[in-house]
């Protein structure tokens, strides 16, 4: 088994006020990582103190010479962000992405408690 650390809540912190500016980010901790949404859609994560995103052909065509790392291992490839205080390359960045990213995926609320 690979040793894994966790990313720092001080690196979280700190891509988060990053993106701040673009309002609809959300985060949520997954396994001692975190899983990033931007409005509503998982754009990426936070992953050992690295910011990746997903590997979309938007994100490759804005990003061509970003390297492909692996957020944990039987993962798949995602590109790691460089680039965390041109706000303009990001907002370009999860713009282009955002119309490939597939939708949110519905909550079953059918479990557990009724509404």
């Amino acid at each position: 088994m690979g040793e894994t650390m966790s990313s720092s809540k001080e690196y979280v912190s700190y891509i988060l006020e990053q993106l701040s500016p673009f309002g609809a980010i959300t985060c949520r901790p997954m396994m001692g990582e975190y899983v990033l949404y931007y409005q509503d859609k998982v754009i990426g994560g936070i992953y050992d103190n690295r910011f990746l995103i997903k590997a979309i052909p938007a994100a490759l065509a804005l990003m061509p010479q970003a390297s492909l790392e692996l957020p944990y291992s039987g993962a798949k490839a995602m590109l790691l962000v460089e680039q965390l205080e041109d706000m303009d390359f990001l907002q370009n960045l999860f713009t282009a992405m955002y119309e490939q990213l597939p939708p949110p995926k519905k909550k079953n609320k059918s479990k557990g408690r009724s509404s």
